[in-house]
């Protein structure tokens, strides 16, 4: 019998009847079964769901593994793949009909393209999305085996998040391309333990704090350390999550520090720092509003990456007048002595523009549209198409419409 063309892959821990439900949907991913196969790697469950993967869906390939690995054990099922293209997905995401036939033709016109990200969307009508307009969602993606395998698929040490920006980084710095596509959807039926729990917050810090070490060259390893870290002590202030954070700062660190030597021939090249964090382009967007007659302006959302934010109006000779951000202005007053203060304060200084401070497409997009009914001309470099305005957009840590982006 041939190789299949897909194989779809998915991880999952005590969850057996929603695990089921979504075996159900994959088979109606608009395939032929003879096109696909499915994997699910069992993070050593006690409800019977491997029992219950055997017995209703006896076709499915079953891992089961003795300890529980995270989301990340989805990496132990790649080398039994046998599909030129391989889809992961989580216990409770589905593709919609039609997409992964149109992922494959993605794949099959562009050689360079080594991940389809597909638009992620939740019961309620949100969205997720990335912090980073070249870093995909786990929960809905495909990728070309070969290059998969080539940067060494995913960390499985990192057991939950920031494993995508890890798997991302890599791939982009090997040349590939790593694209999110409007025309390829996934449902995930995403509960509410995936919100910002202890444990969310503890890997959350530990695994960002180590991408920094493992990828980030000098100087801007040091300015990302701090960024990062503060970003997540308040985030860990917001929801009470202290000794969280402090632990896992603590290790990401330590184990940082541990392998920073042994990644030294995988640091971002110079042009992968710019496809993932986008610095010269928002310096030549900035130095364009000077160029304009714009002298002052406030900065809409204390993203991710806004430090090239920060950092190209100070050299382009833009006055910052503050951040604008409802959520962090509750924690902090300031981002490297720019104050950060809530909308409303920020929409009465009277700023020549609102540049809008995110590289999340569509967290820039909600930005954007919330901004829009002031008559201060505002800027969405990064910022996805516009949608029907009743759709809103949530991250990958918190199903609220904001940026909480990991």
């Amino acid at each position: 019998m041939p190789n299949p063309l897909v194989s779809f892959i998915l991880a999952t821990h005590n969850r057996r009847d929603i695990t089921l439900n979504t075996l159900r949907r994959i088979n109606d991913c608009g395939l032929d079964p003879s096109r696909f196969e499915v994997f699910v790697v069992d993070n050593a469950s006690t409800d019977n769901t491997p029992d219950a993967i055997r017995s209703t869906f006896p076709d499915v390939n079953l891992l089961a593994l003795e300890t529980n690995h995270g989301s990340c054990a989805k990496s132990f099922a790649v080398e039994h793949s046998r599909g030129r293209y391989v889809v992961f997905l989580d216990d409770d995401s589905h593709p919609h009909p039609g997409s992964v036939g149109r992922m494959i033709e993605r794949f099959e016109s562009d050689d360079r393209l080594a991940c389809a990200g597909f638009v992620v969307h939740l019961p309620n009508g949100q969205r997720e999305c990335s912090a980073f307009p070249n870093v995909f969602i786990g929960c809905g993606v495909g990728f070309r085996r070969d290059a998969l395998v080539e940067v060494g698929g995913l960390d499985a040490t990192l057991f939950m998040q920031a494993e995508e920006y890890d798997l991302s980084f890599r791939l982009v710095n090997a040349g590939y391309r790593v694209e999110t596509f409007d025309d390829l959807h996934v449902d995930h039926l995403k509960s509410p333990q995936a919100r910002l729990n202890a444990r969310t917050i503890h890997y959350d810090t530990q695994n960002n704090l180590l991408l920094v070490h493992r990828y980030l060259p000098d100087p801007i390893r040091r300015v990302y350390l701090q960024d990062w870290t503060q970003r997540y002590r308040w985030l860990a202030m917001m929801h009470g999550h202290r000794t969280s954070f402090v632990q896992g700062r603590r290790m990401g660190n330590r184990r940082g520090r541990r392998e920073r030597a042994d990644y030294a021939n995988h640091r971002l090249s110079a042009s992968a720092i710019e496809t993932l964090f986008r610095h010269n382009q928002i310096a030549r967007e900035k130095a364009s509003l000077f160029e304009d007659g714009v002298r002052s302006i406030v900065l809409a959302d204390l993203g991710k990456n806004i430090f090239p934010f920060v950092s190209a109006a100070k050299r382009t000779g833009l006055s910052v007048l503050a951040i604008a951000d409802d959520r962090f202005s509750s924690v902090t007053s300031d981002y490297r002595n720019v104050p950060v203060i809530d909308t409303e304060r920020a929409g009465q200084l009277n700023p020549d523009a609102v540049v809008v401070s995110n590289t999340s497409p569509v967290h820039a997009a909600l930005t954007a549209k919330r901004w829009s009914v002031s008559p201060i001309p505002v800027h969405a470099w990064f910022a996805a198409d516009a949608r029907d305005e009743s759709e809103q957009f949530t991250s990958t840590c918190v199903a609220v419409p904001a940026d909480t982006s990991a």
